[in-house]
């Protein structure tokens, strides 16, 4: 056979990552450092990603504590945390950076649970686009007999409904996670 499934593989594969890639930076209201990770601080002119830059701990369940490498970068560090979309704020001894991450409300949650569902869905696109790709590369090959284009397309259904079928898993998963107090 002619096609070959494992570049739509390794594609509706990446989907799924970039989907668990976008989840571990929501919050759920308990400590996880990876909310930080896509936070630059400019050091020395250039925006450092804040992860090379400081070491992140999580001391309590509710508290992230960011020592930086050069004690020069700490109110760089306060600022980007300020200027960054997450909503905390971070408190300052002059040696550490401690960010306490607030009990979260039901309302709260839901609605990070709806931000869930929509990354869901985008990750679901993307398979859907790779199976379409997928299909169509399929159909433009003139020298494939009928029978293995329809297993083919069998093929590339069934690795679409199974990656579809992961990328749900992965957000009920989540959802329990931020629906859970």
């Amino acid at each position: 056979m002619a096609f070959d499934l494992t570049d739509a593989k390794s594609r509706m594969q990446g989907a799924q990552d970039a989907l668990q890639r976008e989840l571990t930076s929501i919050r759920t209201g308990r400590a996880n450092p990876h909310i930080l990770d896509r936070i630059e601080v400019e050091y020395y002119g250039a925006m450092t990603p804040l992860n090379q830059v400081a070491s992140i701990s999580v001391p309590e369940a509710r508290v992230l504590l960011i020592t930086p490498f050069d004690k020069t970068a700490l109110e760089e560090i306060i600022r980007a945390i300020n200027m960054s979309d997450l909503g905390l704020n971070p408190s300052s001894d002059g040696n550490i950076v401690r960010l306490m991450i607030p009990q979260m409300t039901e309302e709260g949650r839901k609605d990070l649970a709806k931000q869930v569902k929509a990354e869901a869905e985008k990750a679901k696109v993307s398979v859907r686009n790779v199976r379409r790709d997928a299909m169509d590369s399929v159909k433009k090959d003139k020298e494939m007999p009928e029978d293995d284009v329809r297993k083919a397309e069998n093929d590339i259904q069934k690795l679409t409904d199974n990656n579809i079928k992961a990328i749900d898993d992965i957000a009920s998963e989540k959802e329990k996670e931020l629906l859970t107090i």
